[in-house]
């Protein structure tokens, strides 16, 4: 009984673990492509790099949701 306790508890923190890794990279990869897009484009203010992540962080935020309501 406490062995699956211990099971249960090791495959919620591996869950959460990947879902901040997912986000690091998720993050970096969107500030990576908004500043590609922002000098292939010319633009003075740097719009892509703001607006890539922000769109990122919105849609891992509501995935997060998703799958935390499903339990």
């Amino acid at each position: 009984m406490q062995q699956d306790k211990k099971k249960d508890s090791r495959k919620l923190l591996m869950q959460y673990a990947g879902m901040g890794a997912e986000f690091v990279v998720a993050i970096g990869l969107g500030l990576f492509f908004g500043l590609k897009i922002d000098k292939m484009l010319h633009f003075s203010v740097p719009l892509f790099v703001w607006l890539l992540p922000l769109l990122i962080i919105i849609g891992l935020i509501f995935k997060i949701i998703i799958e935390t309501n499903k339990r």
